[in-house]
């Protein structure tokens, strides 16, 4: 138990109407009559060090890999960290470096394909060779950091300017965060963070942005089975280029950037002769500058759309984007990528909460209101977190969808339930104004509450026992395909369809996950 848990399950045995002597006189008695032996205190201690020397070896591998990562591109190249790590020891251990390679590459089959070592890859492929070295493990990954550390150097500019993009970049991450499951807010950040760096470090150039996804091409199957529909630009390129859709068979080298994975530089598009120009406005004398197709790759290393730019409004001749400004605008498709999933994980997550009160309202009339809250973090040092209401359901059956402001707790006494269900991402349950509710966390992966379903009762105490144990299993059934949909989203796990609806492309996987586990639970039982 941590300490908001502990004070929780103290609350929930001694109930709301106990007086403070007798608090007061159930603190003495545990105090009293709890004892430790010394090998339980020795483990704890033990568990309370490991926790520690493994929070400071991720902070100090984040680090190191921080000052690699000089352009914040946000993946460093493996075979660049391979040849560095073939000289430690004046090359004594690439033995050892070549047995944690081939582990390495059979645990991350994707990123060794494309020779990328992304942050936690980094921190995996550097314990894992710290493993094939004798002797102490700690000892080995200080002495990898230290001889890692001495080989990259950086000039104060370098550093300052590595700062400021890692800000930005983190700027678009907090957008996701914040955005209450919107895609706006992050689209605003992303052109932020490009059109920021191009004046900052890019010669102040004048550049157009643009993110393309690609769809299935329902509209014309014939010019190829899949578009790049253009959900997003910078605001002067809008009235060409939002909602435009680019077919195999036009003019472009956006589909030649898909199906390479790798970034296309078009230095001369003037010279180039295979552009698609969406401004028709624009002279063709004037049709001159650079252009950038980066692509888009989830966390399986497949791509799902580009991020474009160029600079044909920038008349001044500075053209050319140097590989600083592409290392950078790589950092900014993969920080897009990461907060575009985050978002596709909620929605999921909100779909599927859908579907679960749907099967629940005809089965607990009894329950007069569900609102489903998200926890997103907080935007100032004086809140830790808030709460967004986002779904609203009655037993009638009508749900509506909100985008609200949030909530912060010191403005929301009378809701303070809410946020001790979040604290100790336990069940509350608790009476406002003569009104029962019951607040129950979804956690994610690591056990923390994600969201917050606040159930309200009515003046009923408790439910029938039929309506309580369908809300049980609603809860434990969301609970699970919520986890699934999580899964399924970090860079470890493949999806798995089960029931053949799964695979249709017209029906959304996230609502019927939360009947395949119902399917799955009702086969357990019988």
């Amino acid at each position: 138990l941590n300490l908001p848990q502990f004070v929780q399950l103290l609350e929930t045995f001694v109930g709301e109407d106990i007086s403070l002597p007798t608090v007061k006189r159930l603190i003495a008695f545990i105090k009293e009559e709890y004892k430790q032996t010394e090998e339980e205190k020795m483990e704890q201690l033990e568990k309370v060090h490991r926790i520690s020397r493994l929070a400071q070896r991720k902070l100090l591998l984040e680090a190191l890999f921080e000052k690699w990562d000089k352009n914040a591109s946000g993946f460093l190249d493996l075979e660049e960290v391979d040849a560095v790590l073939s000289t430690f020891k004046e090359g004594m251990e690439k033995e050892a470096l070549r047995k944690a390679k081939k582990h390495f590459c059979s645990c991350y089959p994707q990123l060794s394909r494309v020779g990328k070592l992304s942050p936690k890859a980094f921190q995996t492929f550097l314990e894992l060779v710290a493993s094939e070295f004798s002797g102490d493990e700690d000892e080995a990954i200080d002495n990898l950091v230290e001889f890692l550390t001495r080989s990259v150097e950086r000039s104060h500019m370098e550093c300052l300017q590595n700062f400021t993009r890692k800000k930005w970049l983190h700027n678009i991450q907090q957008a996701a965060e914040t955005s209450g499951a919107s895609m706006e807010p992050v689209y605003k950040a992303v052109f932020k963070a490009l059109s920021q760096d191009a004046e900052a470090h890019g010669d102040n150039k004048k550049i157009s942005a643009y993110i393309a996804l690609l769809e299935e091409n329902q509209l014309s199957p014939e010019r190829g089975q899949i578009l790049l529909h253009y959900v997003a630009c910078t605001a002067d390129d809008a009235p060409y280029v939002l909602n435009q859709i680019l077919y195999r068979d036009m003019k472009g080298v956006s589909f030649a950037a898909v199906e390479e994975g790798k970034p296309i530089h078009v230095p001369r598009v003037q010279l180039h002769g295979n552009i698609h120009f969406w401004n028709y406005d624009r002279p063709v004398e004037e049709r001159k500058g650079s252009l950038l197709v980066l692509p888009l790759h989830d966390a399986h290393w497949r791509v799902f759309g580009i991020l474009g730019l160029d600079n044909l409004r920038d008349q001044c001749g500075k053209t050319i984007f140097l590989t600083h400004e592409i290392s950078f605008y790589q950092g900014v498709s993969h920080a897009f990528s990461k907060a575009y999933h985050h978002i596709c994980t909620l929605e999921n997550i909100l779909q599927m909460t859908v579907t679960a009160l749907e099967w629940l309202y005809p089965r607990a009339p009894s329950i007069h209101a569900v609102i489903m809250y998200l926890v997103e973090p907080g935007k100032d040092k004086t809140c830790d977190y808030a709460l967004r209401k986002v779904i609203t359901t009655d037993n009638t059956g009508q749900k509506e969808i909100h985008s609200s402001p949030v909530l912060l707790r010191k403005e929301n006494l009378l809701r303070d339930y809410l946020f001790k269900c979040v604290d100790s991402s336990e069940v509350i349950r608790t009476s406002v104004c003569g009104e029962y509710h019951i607040a129950v966390p979804l956690r994610d992966l690591s056990g923390k509450a994600l969201g917050i379903f606040d159930i309200s009762i009515g003046h009923h105490q408790k439910l029938p026992p039929h309506e309580h144990k369908d809300l049980q299993k609603m809860l434990k059934i969301a609970q699970a395909a919520c986890c699934e949909i999580l899964k399924i989203s970090s860079e470890d796990r493949e999806p798995t369809y089960i029931l053949e609806a799964e695979h249709l492309p017209n029906l959304r996987h996230a609502g019927i996950l939360f009947y395949r586990f119902m399917l799955q639970d009702l086969r357990e039982c019988v």
